[in-house]
């Protein structure tokens, strides 16, 4: 009885090893003339290098990238064998193709060939030596042509075996105006005149060259101390411990007891006196900021808390007193308006009467002590005091940090 069990139960084993097959998995077939993931790579790693190698220099060309749709409209026009009339040439679409005899070479060995129709080429006149044509080359090197798609097809024939190349270009070139051609690209130093979507400029492993592309880091900044970078507000999100537009200052604990507290919010005034942008700062090394006055309310309350300062507490700096305190606002000349220092608009307002006036090309904002605490426009490098503002995410790093 037990040799028959033991015989149901390998049987078993055996049935379910049966359909749990170790043979490899099949992979799905590419579409007919549809290129492999490598070669793929390479048509586009080829096609970027000789963009960049144009003579003479382009200023505004562009960095290739594929597109799968366009990869399957040239497969499926390589596998026609080209056979029939080309597609016609879209307003977004231009295309290059060629049936060479099989064994001729791959993709590398076309691209050379369209691209060697550049030495016939007149760049200042836009057309090609005699009779030949240059249209694969044009196309292959205009400069605003952003996608790429191509594929490649063997064909059979009378004669022998084919193979049919074809690449699709999106938006496509080759255009004229009243019948005069229009030269593929802008001349000029490399990346010089790339548009603003595309100010980055990348470079080939040599470094030769160079074409325009979505930059890296649109921010063009860096987040110090393992801080992220947010590509869409260009801020960083420190780390616990670091604070400051680029997480360089370390916050130090413990603080100080506030020396107001308003609402939420908890303002400490500086024993001593510093430069607008020293000033700010110093509050950010105290994971602060300067202060940001936005309702009447804020401003009278530390205005009276100010002004029972005046008499009885002087800076620590024995070679400088001040009784005007920096706030957190500046006048930004390319928006022509004044704004916090977080870069928002100032929508309340506590100028003293005949301020802001500019004297002295003041661009930072301080309470001055002769105005009963009232806003004065100063500048920046004139020493003050300052108030430093701690929000609340500011302070539930107090707890964090014991």
């Amino acid at each position: 009885m037990k040799l028959l069990v033991l015989l149901v139960c390998n049987l078993l084993v055996w049935r379910v090893g049966e359909t749990r097959s170790d043979a490899p998995e099949k992979l799905s077939p590419l579409a007919p003339g549809a290129l492999s993931m490598k070669e793929t790579f390479l048509v586009l790693s080829l096609h970027n290098k000789l963009r960049s190698k144009v003579q003479p220099p382009a200023a505004n060309m562009q960095k290739l990238e594929w597109s799968e749709e366009l990869g399957r409209l040239a497969g499926a026009r390589a596998a026609s064998c080209l056979e029939g009339p080309a597609p016609p040439p879209a307003p977004q679409l231009g295309w290059s193709e060629v049936l060479l005899p099989a064994g001729a070479g791959g993709f590398g060995a076309v691209l050379e060939l369209w691209f060697a129709e550049g030495q016939r080429y007149d760049y200042g006149t836009g057309h090609c030596a005699g009779n030949a044509t240059c249209r694969h080359y044009t196309q292959l090197v205009w400069a605003t042509a952003g996608q790429l798609g191509c594929g490649r097809h063997r064909c059979p024939g009378p004669h022998g075996p084919s193979e049919a190349f074809a690449c699709a270009y999106s938006p496509g070139g080759n255009w004229e105006v009243a019948g005069t051609p229009i030269v593929p690209y802008k001349q000029g130093p490399w990346c010089s005149l790339c548009t603003a979507g595309l100010s980055g400029c990348f470079k080939s492993w040599d470094h030769s060259g160079g074409l325009c592309e979505v930059p890296r880091n649109p921010c063009r900044m860096s987040c110090r101390n393992s801080g992220r970078l947010d590509m869409s507000s260009c801020q960083c999100a420190c780390p616990r411990g670091y604070t400051g537009r680029y997480c360089q200052a370390k916050i130090h604990f413990p603080f100080h007891a506030c020396d107001v507290r308003i609402d939420s919010d908890c303002f400490m005034v500086s024993p001593e006196a510093d430069t607008y942008y020293g000033a700010k700062i110093k509050c950010q090394e105290k994971g602060a900021m300067l202060a940001q006055i936005r309702n009447q309310k804020v401003q009278d309350i530390l205005a009276f808390y100010l002004s029972r300062l005046e008499m009885g507490n002087r800076v620590t700096d024995t070679d400088f007193e001040t009784g005007n305190f920096w706030i957190g606002l500046t006048y930004k000349t390319s928006k022509a308006s004044f704004r916090w220092d977080v870069g928002e608009p100032s929508s309340f307002t506590s100028f003293a009467f005949g301020q802001p006036d500019n004297q002295g090309f003041g661009n930072c904002v301080e309470m001055q002590a002769s105005a009963a605490f009232n806003w004065n426009d100063q500048r920046c490098k004139t020493r003050n005091r300052y108030i430093c503002q701690f929000a609340q995410e500011h302070i539930a790093l107090w707890q964090r940090y014991p």
